[in-house]
Protein backbone atom coordinates (compact mmCIF):
# COMPACT_ATOMS: atom_id res chain seq x y z
CA UNK A 1 0.00 0.00 0.00
CA UNK A 2 1.63 3.41 -0.79
CA UNK A 3 1.60 6.09 1.91
CA UNK A 4 2.55 9.41 1.33
CA UNK A 5 5.47 10.84 2.82
CA UNK A 6 5.27 13.40 5.18
CA UNK A 7 6.89 14.74 8.34
CA UNK A 8 3.09 15.92 9.61
CA UNK A 9 3.24 11.99 10.49
CA UNK A 10 5.31 12.46 13.66
CA UNK A 11 3.30 14.88 15.39
CA UNK A 12 0.48 12.48 15.25
CA UNK A 13 2.86 9.79 16.62
CA UNK A 14 4.30 11.55 18.90
CA UNK A 15 0.78 12.49 20.37
CA UNK A 16 -0.18 8.70 20.10
CA UNK A 17 2.74 7.26 21.57
CA UNK A 18 3.89 9.96 24.31
CA UNK A 19 0.88 12.04 25.69
CA UNK A 20 2.32 12.47 28.62
CA UNK A 21 6.02 13.22 27.33
CA UNK A 22 7.97 16.50 27.69
CA UNK A 23 7.75 17.94 24.09
CA UNK A 24 8.45 21.70 24.40
CA UNK A 25 10.41 23.81 26.69
CA UNK A 26 10.30 27.45 26.43
CA UNK A 27 11.86 29.52 29.44
CA UNK A 28 9.18 28.86 32.28
CA UNK A 29 6.82 27.32 29.91
CA UNK A 30 6.62 23.51 29.37
CA UNK A 31 3.97 21.54 26.96
CA UNK A 32 3.39 18.18 26.66
CA UNK A 33 3.10 16.24 23.52
CA UNK A 34 -0.42 15.94 23.86
CA UNK A 35 -0.88 19.70 25.15
CA UNK A 36 1.45 20.64 22.26
CA UNK A 37 -0.51 18.37 19.68
CA UNK A 38 -3.70 20.27 21.06
CA UNK A 39 -2.40 23.41 20.61
CA UNK A 40 -1.21 22.88 16.98
CA UNK A 41 -4.56 21.75 16.48
CA UNK A 42 -6.67 24.63 17.55
CA UNK A 43 -3.86 27.12 15.21
CA UNK A 44 -5.18 24.74 12.14
CA UNK A 45 -9.09 25.32 13.39
CA UNK A 46 -8.67 28.79 13.65
CA UNK A 47 -6.57 29.49 10.38
CA UNK A 48 -8.76 27.68 8.12
CA UNK A 49 -11.71 29.52 10.07
CA UNK A 50 -10.46 32.77 9.30
CA UNK A 51 -10.40 31.27 5.48
CA UNK A 52 -7.11 29.51 4.84
CA UNK A 53 -7.63 27.00 2.64
CA UNK A 54 -5.22 23.51 1.26
CA UNK A 55 -2.43 25.80 -1.29
CA UNK A 56 -3.04 28.92 0.53
CA UNK A 57 0.63 30.46 2.03
CA UNK A 58 0.60 31.48 5.24
CA UNK A 59 3.86 33.66 6.32
CA UNK A 60 5.70 33.45 9.52
CA UNK A 61 7.95 35.96 11.31
CA UNK A 62 9.17 34.61 14.81
CA UNK A 63 11.95 33.56 17.22
CA UNK A 64 12.57 30.08 17.78
CA UNK A 65 9.92 29.93 20.57
CA UNK A 66 6.72 27.38 20.97
CA UNK A 67 4.42 29.69 18.32
CA UNK A 68 7.19 29.08 15.19
CA UNK A 69 6.95 25.18 16.30
CA UNK A 70 3.23 25.38 16.44
CA UNK A 71 3.12 27.26 12.91
CA UNK A 72 5.08 24.81 10.96
CA UNK A 73 2.71 21.67 12.07
CA UNK A 74 -0.52 24.17 12.56
CA UNK A 75 -0.15 25.48 8.76
CA UNK A 76 0.82 22.61 7.31
CA UNK A 77 -1.39 20.38 8.19
CA UNK A 78 -4.16 22.44 6.61
CA UNK A 79 -2.15 21.42 2.99
CA UNK A 80 -1.54 25.73 3.15
CA UNK A 81 2.19 26.40 2.78
CA UNK A 82 4.04 27.85 5.52
CA UNK A 83 6.35 30.90 4.24
CA UNK A 84 9.18 31.50 6.81
CA UNK A 85 10.66 34.95 7.18
CA UNK A 86 14.08 36.14 8.16
CA UNK A 87 13.39 38.65 10.99
CA UNK A 88 16.18 40.75 11.16
CA UNK A 89 16.52 41.43 6.84
CA UNK A 90 15.65 45.22 6.01
CA UNK A 91 11.31 46.05 5.56
CA UNK A 92 12.17 46.50 1.76
CA UNK A 93 13.05 42.50 1.73
CA UNK A 94 10.29 41.89 3.99
CA UNK A 95 7.55 43.56 1.76
CA UNK A 96 9.22 41.85 -1.32
CA UNK A 97 9.11 38.41 -0.18
CA UNK A 98 5.52 38.73 1.15
CA UNK A 99 3.91 40.14 -1.30
CA UNK A 100 5.97 37.71 -3.93
CA UNK A 101 5.42 34.72 -2.21
CA UNK A 102 1.14 35.24 -2.51
CA UNK A 103 1.02 35.04 1.60
CA UNK A 104 -2.92 35.51 2.72
CA UNK A 105 -2.25 35.92 6.51
CA UNK A 106 1.20 36.72 8.46
CA UNK A 107 1.62 35.75 11.88
CA UNK A 108 4.02 37.79 13.72
CA UNK A 109 6.06 38.58 16.92
CA UNK A 110 5.47 41.99 18.44
CA UNK A 111 9.27 42.61 19.49
CA UNK A 112 9.99 42.37 15.27
CA UNK A 113 6.87 43.89 14.37
CA UNK A 114 8.63 47.58 13.84
CA UNK A 115 9.75 46.99 9.83
CA UNK A 116 6.01 45.42 9.50
CA UNK A 117 4.18 48.61 10.39
CA UNK A 118 6.59 50.50 8.11
CA UNK A 119 4.97 48.58 5.31
CA UNK A 120 1.47 47.43 6.10
CA UNK A 121 -0.13 49.51 3.65
CA UNK A 122 1.62 47.96 0.83
CA UNK A 123 1.27 44.38 1.70
CA UNK A 124 -0.90 42.32 0.21
CA UNK A 125 -2.63 40.12 3.49
CA UNK A 126 -5.73 39.95 4.59
CA UNK A 127 -4.81 39.37 8.00
CA UNK A 128 -1.98 39.85 10.33
CA UNK A 129 -1.62 37.48 13.98
CA UNK A 130 0.62 38.65 16.76
CA UNK A 131 2.61 36.87 19.05
CA UNK A 132 2.39 39.37 22.40
CA UNK A 133 5.81 39.74 23.86
CA UNK A 134 6.39 40.98 27.48
CA UNK A 135 7.46 43.99 27.57
CA UNK A 136 6.91 44.60 24.08
CA UNK A 137 4.02 47.33 22.32
CA UNK A 138 3.42 46.86 18.85
CA UNK A 139 2.11 49.79 16.73
CA UNK A 140 0.90 47.28 14.49
CA UNK A 141 -2.80 46.33 14.31
CA UNK A 142 -3.99 42.91 14.24
CA UNK A 143 -5.31 40.30 16.44
CA UNK A 144 -3.61 38.74 18.98
CA UNK A 145 -2.35 34.98 18.63
CA UNK A 146 -3.69 33.48 21.81
CA UNK A 147 -7.12 35.06 21.18
CA UNK A 148 -7.01 34.23 17.64
CA UNK A 149 -6.82 30.04 18.89
CA UNK A 150 -9.63 30.63 21.29
CA UNK A 151 -11.96 31.82 18.21
CA UNK A 152 -13.02 28.49 17.33
CA UNK A 153 -16.26 26.60 18.45
CA UNK A 154 -15.38 24.29 21.50
CA UNK A 155 -16.38 21.31 19.30
CA UNK A 156 -15.09 22.16 16.17
CA UNK A 157 -12.73 19.38 14.61
CA UNK A 158 -9.71 19.57 11.83
CA UNK A 159 -10.42 19.62 8.57
CA UNK A 160 -9.51 16.55 6.59
CA UNK A 161 -6.75 16.85 4.21
CA UNK A 162 -5.77 14.49 1.82
CA UNK A 163 -2.01 15.62 1.75
CA UNK A 164 0.52 14.47 -1.27
CA UNK A 165 3.82 14.22 -0.67
CA UNK A 166 4.56 16.36 -3.41
CA UNK A 167 3.03 19.03 -2.63
CA UNK A 168 4.64 22.40 -1.18
CA UNK A 169 5.17 22.19 2.81
CA UNK A 170 7.46 25.08 2.83
CA UNK A 171 8.39 28.23 0.86
CA UNK A 172 12.00 29.44 1.91
CA UNK A 173 13.40 32.83 0.80
CA UNK A 174 17.30 32.99 0.47
CA UNK A 175 19.15 35.51 1.57
CA UNK A 176 19.36 38.08 -2.01
CA UNK A 177 22.48 39.03 -1.24
CA UNK A 178 22.87 39.75 -5.06
CA UNK A 179 20.35 39.78 -5.90
CA UNK A 180 16.12 39.99 -4.89
CA UNK A 181 15.30 37.22 -2.24
CA UNK A 182 14.37 33.45 -4.27
CA UNK A 183 11.93 31.41 -3.46
CA UNK A 184 12.87 27.80 -3.05
CA UNK A 185 9.92 25.73 -3.32
CA UNK A 186 10.00 22.38 -0.86
CA UNK A 187 8.01 19.69 -0.55
CA UNK A 188 6.09 17.18 2.34
CA UNK A 189 8.85 14.82 0.44
CA UNK A 190 11.70 15.85 0.74
CA UNK A 191 11.54 17.82 4.13
CA UNK A 192 10.38 13.87 5.50
CA UNK A 193 13.61 12.39 3.86
CA UNK A 194 16.13 15.02 4.97
CA UNK A 195 14.36 14.84 8.37
CA UNK A 196 15.05 11.26 8.42
CA UNK A 197 18.54 12.00 7.73
CA UNK A 198 18.62 13.95 10.40
CA UNK A 199 17.61 11.39 12.39
CA UNK A 200 19.59 8.89 11.39
CA UNK A 201 23.29 10.36 10.59
CA UNK A 202 22.69 12.22 13.58
CA UNK A 203 21.97 9.48 15.96
CA UNK A 204 18.30 11.18 17.04
CA UNK A 205 16.59 9.12 20.08
CA UNK A 206 13.52 9.44 22.46
CA UNK A 207 15.62 10.57 25.14
CA UNK A 208 17.36 13.16 23.13
CA UNK A 209 16.82 17.47 24.80
CA UNK A 210 17.67 19.29 21.62
CA UNK A 211 18.55 22.86 21.82
CA UNK A 212 17.34 24.93 18.79
CA UNK A 213 20.39 27.35 18.90
CA UNK A 214 19.94 27.26 14.71
CA UNK A 215 17.26 30.03 13.70
CA UNK A 216 13.82 27.74 12.68
CA UNK A 217 13.31 29.59 10.03
CA UNK A 218 16.33 28.96 8.31
CA UNK A 219 15.99 25.73 5.59
CA UNK A 220 13.30 24.76 8.68
CA UNK A 221 16.02 24.51 11.09
CA UNK A 222 18.10 21.75 8.91
CA UNK A 223 14.91 19.52 9.68
CA UNK A 224 15.33 19.45 13.72
CA UNK A 225 11.58 20.77 14.04
CA UNK A 226 10.39 17.46 12.31
CA UNK A 227 13.19 15.04 13.68
CA UNK A 228 12.88 15.83 17.12
CA UNK A 229 9.27 15.14 17.25
CA UNK A 230 9.91 11.94 15.12
CA UNK A 231 11.49 9.99 18.28
CA UNK A 232 9.72 11.83 21.13
CA UNK A 233 12.50 13.92 21.97
CA UNK A 234 12.06 17.54 23.99
CA UNK A 235 12.36 20.57 22.06
CA UNK A 236 14.20 23.20 23.90
CA UNK A 237 13.79 26.66 22.49
CA UNK A 238 16.20 29.22 22.43
CA UNK A 239 14.80 32.89 21.34
CA UNK A 240 18.02 34.48 20.62
CA UNK A 241 22.14 33.07 20.71
CA UNK A 242 23.34 34.26 24.23
CA UNK A 243 26.57 32.28 24.91
CA UNK A 244 25.87 32.32 28.81
CA UNK A 245 22.63 31.04 29.04
CA UNK A 246 23.35 28.30 26.31
CA UNK A 247 25.86 27.39 28.66
CA UNK A 248 23.73 27.37 31.60
CA UNK A 249 20.90 25.38 29.24
CA UNK A 250 23.13 22.60 28.84
CA UNK A 251 23.58 21.89 32.40
CA UNK A 252 19.79 22.77 33.91
CA UNK A 253 17.99 21.04 30.79
CA UNK A 254 20.64 18.37 29.87
CA UNK A 255 21.00 19.73 26.45
CA UNK A 256 22.47 16.70 24.48
CA UNK A 257 21.77 17.63 20.45
CA UNK A 258 22.20 20.73 19.22
CA UNK A 259 22.95 22.78 15.68
CA UNK A 260 24.71 25.56 14.25
CA UNK A 261 27.11 27.77 12.57
CA UNK A 262 30.67 27.88 12.96
CA UNK A 263 30.22 31.26 14.41
CA UNK A 264 27.93 30.07 16.93
CA UNK A 265 30.65 27.22 17.67
CA UNK A 266 33.08 29.91 18.34
CA UNK A 267 30.98 32.21 20.42
CA UNK A 268 30.68 29.48 22.81
CA UNK A 269 34.34 28.62 22.83
CA UNK A 270 35.17 32.02 23.47
CA UNK A 271 32.66 32.94 26.13
CA UNK A 272 33.95 33.72 29.44
CA UNK A 273 32.28 30.91 31.22
CA UNK A 274 33.46 28.02 28.74
CA UNK A 275 36.54 26.53 30.61
CA UNK A 276 33.97 26.42 34.34
CA UNK A 277 30.74 24.90 32.55
CA UNK A 278 30.34 21.20 33.65
CA UNK A 279 28.36 19.56 30.51
CA UNK A 280 28.00 16.07 31.63
CA UNK A 281 25.87 15.31 28.26
CA UNK A 282 28.62 15.36 25.72
CA UNK A 283 26.15 16.72 23.25
CA UNK A 284 26.30 16.10 19.65
CA UNK A 285 26.36 19.63 17.29
CA UNK A 286 26.14 19.56 14.09
CA UNK A 287 27.85 21.84 12.08
CA UNK A 288 27.19 23.56 8.92
CA UNK A 289 26.35 26.66 6.78
CA UNK A 290 30.29 27.46 6.06
CA UNK A 291 33.12 25.52 5.96
CA UNK A 292 34.70 25.25 9.94
CA UNK A 293 38.30 25.40 11.04
CA UNK A 294 39.61 22.31 12.26
CA UNK A 295 41.48 24.48 14.92
CA UNK A 296 37.67 25.41 16.11
CA UNK A 297 36.48 21.90 15.59
CA UNK A 298 39.53 21.01 18.42
CA UNK A 299 38.46 23.84 20.43
CA UNK A 300 34.57 22.90 21.10
CA UNK A 301 35.60 19.47 21.76
CA UNK A 302 38.26 20.19 24.10
CA UNK A 303 36.81 22.98 25.81
CA UNK A 304 33.09 22.43 25.63
CA UNK A 305 32.82 18.12 25.32
CA UNK A 306 31.37 18.76 21.95
CA UNK A 307 30.90 15.87 19.36
CA UNK A 308 30.93 18.33 16.63
CA UNK A 309 29.29 16.54 13.49
CA UNK A 310 30.16 18.21 10.34
CA UNK A 311 27.25 18.48 7.69
CA UNK A 312 26.69 20.31 4.40
CA UNK A 313 23.80 21.31 2.72
CA UNK A 314 21.69 24.54 0.96
CA UNK A 315 18.32 25.92 1.43
CA UNK A 316 17.53 24.21 -2.46
CA UNK A 317 18.29 20.87 -1.20
CA UNK A 318 15.97 20.89 2.00
CA UNK A 319 19.03 21.01 3.12
CA UNK A 320 21.45 18.44 3.86
CA UNK A 321 23.35 16.03 1.12
CA UNK A 322 26.80 15.59 2.59
CA UNK A 323 27.72 14.36 6.52
CA UNK A 324 31.19 13.47 7.75
CA UNK A 325 30.70 9.76 8.66
CA UNK A 326 33.00 9.17 11.36
CA UNK A 327 34.69 5.77 11.54
CA UNK A 328 36.48 4.13 13.91
CA UNK A 329 39.50 3.66 11.88
CA UNK A 330 39.89 7.34 12.68
CA UNK A 331 39.62 7.15 16.50
CA UNK A 332 43.57 5.89 15.63
CA UNK A 333 44.72 8.84 14.57
CA UNK A 334 45.81 11.96 16.42
CA UNK A 335 43.47 14.67 18.15
CA UNK A 336 44.89 17.59 15.08
CA UNK A 337 44.44 14.57 12.51
CA UNK A 338 40.74 14.15 13.63
CA UNK A 339 40.06 17.66 13.81
CA UNK A 340 41.13 18.24 10.36
CA UNK A 341 38.77 14.92 9.20
CA UNK A 342 35.67 16.42 10.93
CA UNK A 343 36.43 19.79 8.96
CA UNK A 344 35.56 17.97 6.24
CA UNK A 345 32.00 17.82 4.47
CA UNK A 346 31.83 14.06 4.04
CA UNK A 347 29.99 11.88 2.30
CA UNK A 348 26.24 11.41 0.49
CA UNK A 349 23.71 11.11 3.15
CA UNK A 350 21.74 7.72 3.20
CA UNK A 351 18.03 9.07 1.34
CA UNK A 352 19.32 11.87 -0.65
CA UNK A 353 20.36 10.53 -3.95
CA UNK A 354 23.97 11.44 -5.40
CA UNK A 355 26.30 14.23 -5.08
CA UNK A 356 29.61 14.58 -6.63
CA UNK A 357 32.19 17.37 -7.54
CA UNK A 358 32.78 17.64 -11.01
CA UNK A 359 35.13 20.15 -14.14
CA UNK A 360 33.07 22.15 -15.71
CA UNK A 361 33.00 20.12 -18.69
CA UNK A 362 30.76 17.66 -15.72
CA UNK A 363 33.61 15.30 -15.53
CA UNK A 364 34.16 14.02 -11.88
CA UNK A 365 37.32 15.05 -10.54
CA UNK A 366 39.89 12.36 -9.38
CA UNK A 367 39.85 11.41 -5.88
CA UNK A 368 43.26 12.90 -5.12
CA UNK A 369 42.25 15.81 -2.96
CA UNK A 370 43.81 18.36 -5.07
CA UNK A 371 41.63 18.45 -8.27
CA UNK A 372 38.95 21.10 -7.59
CA UNK A 373 35.62 21.52 -8.96
CA UNK A 374 32.04 22.36 -8.16
CA UNK A 375 29.56 20.07 -6.12
CA UNK A 376 26.14 19.06 -7.62
CA UNK A 377 23.98 16.91 -6.59
CA UNK A 378 20.56 15.29 -8.11
CA UNK A 379 18.23 13.22 -5.48
CA UNK A 380 15.20 13.26 -3.11
CA UNK A 381 16.16 16.67 -1.27
CA UNK A 382 16.58 18.74 -3.88
CA UNK A 383 13.78 21.31 -4.34
CA UNK A 384 10.85 21.63 -7.18
CA UNK A 385 12.43 24.81 -8.46
CA UNK A 386 12.27 29.07 -7.47
CA UNK A 387 8.47 30.19 -6.92
CA UNK A 388 7.43 32.15 -9.97
CA UNK A 389 10.94 32.52 -11.83
CA UNK A 390 11.63 29.37 -14.12
CA UNK A 391 14.58 31.34 -15.34
CA UNK A 392 16.78 31.27 -12.42
CA UNK A 393 15.14 27.57 -11.70
CA UNK A 394 16.65 26.51 -15.44
CA UNK A 395 20.42 28.59 -14.33
CA UNK A 396 20.62 25.94 -10.75
CA UNK A 397 18.92 22.64 -12.18
CA UNK A 398 20.82 21.67 -15.32
CA UNK A 399 19.77 18.21 -16.83
CA UNK A 400 18.41 16.91 -13.42
CA UNK A 401 21.50 18.10 -11.44
CA UNK A 402 21.52 21.18 -8.77
CA UNK A 403 24.59 23.15 -9.50
CA UNK A 404 25.73 24.46 -5.60
CA UNK A 405 28.24 27.04 -6.28
CA UNK A 406 30.30 25.43 -4.15
CA UNK A 407 34.21 24.43 -5.24
CA UNK A 408 35.41 21.62 -3.65
CA UNK A 409 37.91 18.53 -3.78
CA UNK A 410 37.20 14.72 -3.26
CA UNK A 411 39.92 12.88 -0.72
CA UNK A 412 40.69 9.13 -1.85
CA UNK A 413 38.09 8.14 0.49
CA UNK A 414 35.54 9.69 -1.31
CA UNK A 415 35.05 12.49 1.41
CA UNK A 416 34.48 16.08 -0.37
CA UNK A 417 35.64 19.40 1.15
CA UNK A 418 35.02 22.51 0.57
CA UNK A 419 37.39 24.61 -0.36
CA UNK A 420 35.84 27.60 -1.44
CA UNK A 421 32.58 29.42 -2.42
CA UNK A 422 33.06 29.78 -6.55
CA UNK A 423 32.85 34.14 -5.78
CA UNK A 424 35.62 33.38 -2.80
CA UNK A 425 37.89 31.59 -4.49
CA UNK A 426 40.94 34.49 -4.81
CA UNK A 427 42.93 34.53 -7.95
CA UNK A 428 46.50 35.73 -7.11
CA UNK A 429 48.88 36.12 -10.18
CA UNK A 430 46.84 32.86 -11.63
CA UNK A 431 47.20 30.62 -8.53
CA UNK A 432 43.91 29.81 -6.65
CA UNK A 433 43.80 30.43 -3.51
CA UNK A 434 41.18 28.89 -0.89
CA UNK A 435 40.42 31.57 1.67
CA UNK A 436 38.95 28.90 3.96
CA UNK A 437 42.38 27.52 3.70
CA UNK A 438 43.75 30.54 5.13
CA UNK A 439 41.70 31.29 7.65
CA UNK A 440 41.90 27.54 9.08
CA UNK A 441 45.51 28.65 9.43
CA UNK A 442 45.06 31.71 11.26
CA UNK A 443 42.16 29.87 13.45
CA UNK A 444 45.54 28.10 14.91
CA UNK A 445 46.88 31.51 16.21
CA UNK A 446 45.86 31.57 19.85
CA UNK A 447 45.35 35.11 19.40
CA UNK A 448 42.96 35.09 16.82
CA UNK A 449 39.08 34.55 18.32
CA UNK A 450 37.32 35.05 14.55
CA UNK A 451 38.71 35.73 10.74
CA UNK A 452 37.48 36.49 7.16
CA UNK A 453 39.92 36.02 4.37
CA UNK A 454 39.19 37.97 1.08
CA UNK A 455 40.37 39.40 -2.06
CA UNK A 456 41.54 42.82 -2.67
CA UNK A 457 42.37 44.75 -5.82
CA UNK A 458 46.29 44.46 -6.30
CA UNK A 459 48.43 45.97 -9.20
CA UNK A 460 51.02 43.37 -9.90
CA UNK A 461 48.83 40.35 -9.03
CA UNK A 462 45.58 41.53 -9.85
CA UNK A 463 44.05 40.43 -6.27
CA UNK A 464 45.73 38.94 -3.16
CA UNK A 465 44.31 37.74 0.20
CA UNK A 466 43.64 40.06 2.92
CA UNK A 467 42.54 38.72 6.64
CA UNK A 468 39.93 40.36 8.73
CA UNK A 469 40.52 39.30 12.03
CA UNK A 470 38.53 39.68 16.05
CA UNK A 471 41.35 39.50 18.34
CA UNK A 472 40.78 37.83 21.48
CA UNK A 473 40.35 40.41 24.27
CA UNK A 474 43.95 41.93 25.44
CA UNK A 475 45.71 40.44 22.50
CA UNK A 476 48.55 42.49 21.10
CA UNK A 477 49.74 40.54 18.11
CA UNK A 478 50.55 43.16 15.08
CA UNK A 479 49.81 42.68 11.25
CA UNK A 480 53.37 42.01 10.44
CA UNK A 481 53.71 39.02 13.24
CA UNK A 482 50.02 37.95 11.54
CA UNK A 483 51.50 37.93 8.11
CA UNK A 484 55.06 36.23 8.95
CA UNK A 485 53.06 33.37 11.12
CA UNK A 486 50.84 32.78 8.00
CA UNK A 487 53.92 32.44 5.68
CA UNK A 488 55.44 29.83 8.33
CA UNK A 489 52.54 27.42 7.84
CA UNK A 490 51.91 27.78 4.37
CA UNK A 491 52.74 28.73 0.85
CA UNK A 492 54.45 32.11 0.65
CA UNK A 493 51.79 33.10 -2.03
CA UNK A 494 48.92 31.60 0.24
CA UNK A 495 49.64 34.29 2.93
CA UNK A 496 47.70 37.58 3.45
CA UNK A 497 49.67 40.34 1.91
CA UNK A 498 47.07 42.16 4.48
CA UNK A 499 45.43 42.22 7.71
CA UNK A 500 42.91 44.52 9.63
CA UNK A 501 42.11 44.16 12.61
CA UNK A 502 38.05 45.04 13.65
CA UNK A 503 35.67 44.40 16.57
CA UNK A 504 33.75 42.35 14.49
CA UNK A 505 32.88 40.55 11.17
CA UNK A 506 29.27 41.25 9.63
CA UNK A 507 26.96 38.23 9.90
CA UNK A 508 23.62 36.67 8.55
CA UNK A 509 20.99 36.50 11.10
CA UNK A 510 22.26 32.40 11.22
CA UNK A 511 25.75 33.11 11.92
CA UNK A 512 27.35 33.08 8.52
CA UNK A 513 30.15 35.68 7.49
CA UNK A 514 29.00 37.96 5.11
CA UNK A 515 32.37 38.26 3.22
CA UNK A 516 29.89 40.39 0.18
CA UNK A 517 29.98 43.59 2.60
CA UNK A 518 33.76 43.09 3.21
CA UNK A 519 34.65 42.32 -0.49
CA UNK A 520 32.46 45.76 -1.44
CA UNK A 521 34.70 47.68 0.80
CA UNK A 522 37.86 47.26 -1.32
CA UNK A 523 36.47 46.57 -4.90
CA UNK A 524 33.87 49.70 -5.41
CA UNK A 525 35.45 51.07 -8.70
CA UNK A 526 37.21 48.33 -9.42
CA UNK A 527 36.80 44.79 -11.46
CA UNK A 528 37.45 41.45 -9.96
CA UNK A 529 39.36 39.89 -11.91
CA UNK A 530 37.63 36.49 -11.26
CA UNK A 531 33.67 37.23 -11.25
Amino acid sequence: MFANLTPLDWKRRAVKYYPQKTAVIDGEKKFTYKEFGERIDKLSIALYASGIREGDHVAVMLPNTHYMLESFYGISQLGAVMVPLNYRIAAADMEYIINHSDAKMLIVDEEFSGPIKEIENDLNLDEIIIVAVEGQKAALKGLDYEAFLQTTPQNATLPEVEIDENQLLTLNYTSGTTSKPKGVMLTHRSNYLNAANFMYHLGVSHDDVYLHTLPMFHANGWGGVWAITATGGTHVCLRKVDPPYILDLFENENISLLCGAPTVINMLVNDSKAKESNIRTNPRMATAGAPPAAALIQKAQEILGLNMIHAYGLTETSPFILYNEWKKEFDEKTVDEQATIKARQGIELAFNGETKVVHQDGKEVAWNGEELGEIITRGNVVMEGYYKDPEKTAESIKDGWFHTGDLAVTHPNGYIEIRDRAKDLIISGGENVSSTEVEGVLYKHPDVMETAVIAIPDEKWGEVPKAIIVLHPDAMVTEKEIIAYCRKEMAHFKAPKAVEFVDALPKTATGKLQKFRLREMYWRGAKKVNG
